[in-house]
């Protein structure tokens, strides 16, 4: 099974924890590790593997939801630097990951996936549960605020 299905799916029965807020294209969802301060992704909803699947009008929406995504990060979180990722080599179901960039949050100055795996995965930057709500709190309040719904 896709493991982005899944977390929607458990989105969809109310059972995923780090589920932000539904846009039209996705779901904005806080990463499940936080080494990053603030990673979220955007999932979209159906399973496609491309961009370039897509019809135009549907794809520049989910182009748009992803900036405004990036955007509100950046307001909830105040990094130095925002870095925007659609990879899917692992999980080919599309989606966004919203990395907010501080200087020494990885061992020499570059991607994300230059620090070791298993110090980004580690337990400890894994959120309480008192700071994921937090972090829900003031992502959702953020793309509230740019989408015009507050």
């Amino acid at each position: 099974m896709c493991i982005v299905c899944d977390r929607i799916r458990m989105i969809k029965e109310g059972k995923n924890p780090y589920f932000v807020k539904e846009l039209e294209t996705g779901y904005v969802v806080m990463g499940d590790h936080q080494h990053f301060k603030g990673y979220a992704l955007l999932l979209y909803k159906e399973h496609v593997r491309e961009l370039h699947e897509l019809q135009p009008e549907i794809r520049n929406k989910f182009l748009e939801e992803m900036a405004l995504t990036g955007e509100a990060v950046f307001r909830a979180f105040a990094p130095e630097k925002m870095n925007y990722e659609l990879l899917g080599n692992g999980d080919v179901h599309m989606h966004w990951h919203l990395f907010p960039r501080r200087s020494g949050d990885t061992p020499k100055a570059g991607p994300v996936w230059k620090l070791p795996t298993e110090e980004m995965y580690a337990d400890s930057n894994r959120p309480s549960a008192e700071e994921l709500e937090d972090m829900k709190k003031r992502l959702g309040q953020e793309l509230d605020r740019l989408s015009g719904h507050v």
